[in-house]
């Protein structure tokens, strides 16, 4: 495809989320074969962290997004089953798949036992998680025990456990344990790696995909919307293509937390038009 075809398309896909940020009106597409049809697009839930769950939905309605992960400011972790089966109902009303919960932080044992707990009365056999490096072992036993699976999100460059699918690996070591990672493309980048190259080379370990944009590959990159930052985005598509990634591809937007709307749907263009370009 010539580069003009491809600029026109990511502009026409970058006015079209524009014209979405009214959050009354359903977004509206035309039902012909696209290459983002072949992706699961989602939200991480920290996006819309100062929004109830009803505006949140309303705002995925508004781009026609189906896929949300559910964090524990809307569901929190001793919520009953019959909790959990309304806010389910809730998000399916909505056209809504709360696909996955967390990430959920675990620096105890009774932590880990509380939240094992949890994935199983939602109904779950996978969620996102990060275990503190010792208890590791005991997260293995439980994915043993229960069946439910983990994907250890990674954070980058700024401290936390797990700064890269790398740690991932050497850490748990066998991808047959049940033990996969949430892959942060952001924080991928902001460590200095080449996230394409760590999809190919890393495929059969990721379980979900948080997706976003940064202003630098370093510690000091922050989150920008997406085709407004240094990332190349055409590399990774490919990459996801290359090796057949199926699972969800979620816009995580730490950004202007009290009006991130915009800049999500800006981005959820961005992402459909390079999905589209690069098919």
């Amino acid at each position: 495809m010539k580069a003009s075809n491809t600029i026109l398309r990511l502009r026409t896909a970058l006015a079209a989320a524009t014209l979405l940020l009214s959050v009354g009106v359903s977004a509206q597409t035309v039902k012909t074969p696209r290459g983002s049809d072949k992706f699961n697009i989602g939200i991480a839930g920290f996006s819309y962290r100062n929004y109830n769950i009803d505006q949140t939905l309303e705002f995925l309605r508004s781009m026609d997004i189906k896929y949300l992960s559910i964090k524990d400011f809307w569901l929190p972790l001793n919520s009953t089953v019959e909790q959990m089966e309304a806010f389910k109902a809730k998000c399916a009303a909505a056209g809504v798949d709360g696909y996955i919960l967390g990430p959920i932080y675990m620096n105890t044992r009774e932590q880990v036992d509380r939240t094992f707990e949890y994935v199983a009365r939602y109904g779950h056999d996978m969620f996102i998680g990060v275990p503190a490096y010792e208890l590791l072992d005991y997260v293995i036993e439980k994915v043993k025990e229960t069946g439910i699976r983990v994907a250890i999100h990674t954070h980058g460059p700024d401290g936390a456990a797990f700064p890269d699918i790398r740690t991932v690996v050497e850490k748990v070591g066998d991808p047959s344990l049940g033990i996969g990672c949430c892959m942060d493309l952001g924080h991928t980048y902001r460590s200095g790696f080449d996230a394409a190259k760590d999809i190919r080379k890393y495929g059969k370990w990721i379980y979900d995909i948080h997706i976003k944009d940064e202003t630098d590959a370093s510690k000091s990159g922050q989150t920008w919307e997406m085709g407004r930052g240094k990332m190349d985005f055409v590399k990774i598509i490919k990459a996801l293509r290359k090796i057949g990634y199926s699972g969800k591809i979620s816009i995580e937007f730490e950004k202007n937390g009290s009006n991130p709307h915009p800049g999500i749907a800006e981005s959820v263009g961005y992402l459909r038009g390079i999905m589209d370009a690069t098919e």
